[in-house]
């Protein structure tokens, strides 16, 4: 029977001699900077990671006692002499020679009589610690923001799924607009462009028990010429007018019949056909073209404007009888400029329903956010919708940053594009043109300061818009 062979094994001193041999790899090999010196305070060892955080080079301190390195600008203690004085450790904060922030810590080795043998400094850079501190701050930050825009379905008025309602003052609008539900009254919703009033009139049908089952139609009144607006609203029969079809057309307030018609834009409607809706919504009926019988209709009426309607009264572009029989329940919408709080949230909604749609993943990231509500957001919710969409379809990566916002690309486009001649020249005088009209007011006086025809003067000043 073969005896068991067993691997060998290395006995104790073969293993402190490997260790001693490879000691300095180990030391060099650290992220902390590690200086060692003697009982004396002088320098016997550095790794390059010591010279990393303080900018001391090995040649400058290796060799040399650390009493030497002592100066008023950036080394006014020395670690060592720290520890050699208290002989225990010691540990301190120091800004380096190379502009480091550092954490130094020293240890004393001591020998069997209780003398120091030995100190071991230890520097780390607390300013790639701060650094990664900051990182991980905006991480959670960010994990935060998930979180939120995640479980944000409990916090919203259930309407569709492309509206946040987290905003305080969108909550008392929906709260007034679920009141006003029930009751057959006409509501006037003003707000910018792209703010979502479309998006209330729908809740407030949605919420009304008795329509909610019956059309919700739209028309935009300042997307279609006034001389066809009447017979869209109100149908004609006949035979009415030339080009009208056979048998007649039935107009979207008979569409609508039973539920609500929302009038878009009503600020835009031409003033006569302001008489005729006056009529309708005081006979609750109506006439259509080339009839002479008025038909009734059950329909609910909510308009909405992005003009400021008042002053159009004052002005004589719209009737005051109409307006105040508008205005029964009025519901402005404020900008998203004005909705910090639902940028996010609004769009986490849009960038998942375009990675549904084209089979993506794309993610916000934190500078994105923080651009984002930073963003005065002209065209309110409508531009963010079109701003995520662009950004899920031209972005080349999974996380979405700044410098993929549109405005971002075009203006580092406009950076790297080099000008023209002719329009760095016409920058130069049209800047120029602006100092002069600053500087002499009149075209005549321009002229004669910069010796040229006046008509040239009024030329350019039209030309650059001054």
């Amino acid at each position: 029977m073969s005896e068991q062979t067993s691997s060998p094994k290395i006995d104790a001193e073969k293993k402190a001699l490997l260790l001693q041999d490879g000691l300095k790899e180990i030391l060099e090999a650290s992220f902390d900077g590690i200086l060692v010196s003697d009982g004396e305070g002088n320098c016997i060892f550095a790794n390059s990671s010591y010279t990393r955080n303080t900018g001391i080079t090995q040649e400058e301190v290796v060799g040399h006692n650390m009493a030497e390195l002592l100066n008023p600008i950036w080394m006014k203690r020395s670690i060592v002499l720290d520890v050699l004085r208290e002989k225990g450790p010691v540990s301190m904060e120091h800004d380096t020679k190379n502009g480091n922030h550092i954490l130094v810590t020293g240890r004393p080795l001591f020998d069997e009589e209780g003398n120091i043998t030995k100190v071991v400094v230890n520097t780390r850079d607390l300013s790639e610690i701060n650094h990664l501190k900051l990182k991980l701050s905006e991480a959670q930050a960010m994990e935060k923001i998930y979180l939120k825009s995640m479980g944000i379905n409990k916090e919203l008025v259930n309407i569709n799924d492309e509206t946040v309602v987290i905003n305080n003052r969108m909550r008392d609008i929906y709260e007034v607009a679920k009141r006003v539900s029930t009751y057959n009254t006409t509501v006037l919703i003003t707000g910018e462009s792209g703010t979502g009033k479309e998006l209330v009139a729908r809740y407030i049908h949605h919420e009304d028990v008795t329509r909610r089952d019956k059309p919700f139609v739209v028309i935009n009144c300042g997307a279609i010429p006034v001389n066809l607006l009447e017979s869209e609203l109100f149908g004609y029969v006949e035979g009415s007018f030339t080009g009208a079809v056979k048998g007649g057309k039935k107009g979207l307030f008979e569409q609508a019949d039973g539920g609500v018609i929302f009038l878009d834009e009503i600020g835009e409607m031409d003033l006569a056909l302001q008489v005729k809706l006056l009529r309708v919504l005081e006979t609750r009926s109506i006439m259509k073209i080339g009839q002479h019988e008025e038909i009734p209709v059950n329909v609910r009426i909510i308009a909405a404007t992005n003009r400021d309607l008042e002053k159009e009264v004052r002005e004589g572009r719209f009737r005051d009888d109409l307006y105040y029989r508008l205005n029964v329940v009025s519901l402005r919408v404020p900008p998203l400029r004005e909705r910090i709080d639902e940028i996010v949230p609004l769009a986490t909604k849009f960038i998942n329903k375009f990675n549904k749609m084209y089979g993506l993943e794309k993610k916000l990231t934190y500078d994105l956010i923080c651009e984002l509500e930073a963003y005065e957001w002209p065209g309110n919710i409508r531009e963010l919708k079109n701003i995520m969409e662009n950004m899920v379809v031209v972005s080349n990566s999974e996380y979405l940053h700044s410098s993929d916002l549109p405005w971002i690309r075009q203006d580092e486009e406009r950076k790297d594009k080099m000008p023209t001649l002719k329009e760095a020249v016409e920058e130069f005088e049209k800047l120029f043109l602006k100092k002069a009209k600053e500087e002499w007011g009149t075209t005549e006086r321009m002229a004669k300061a910069l010796d040229v025809n006046q008509s040239t003067i009024s030329r350019k000043l039209n030309k650059y818009g001054i």
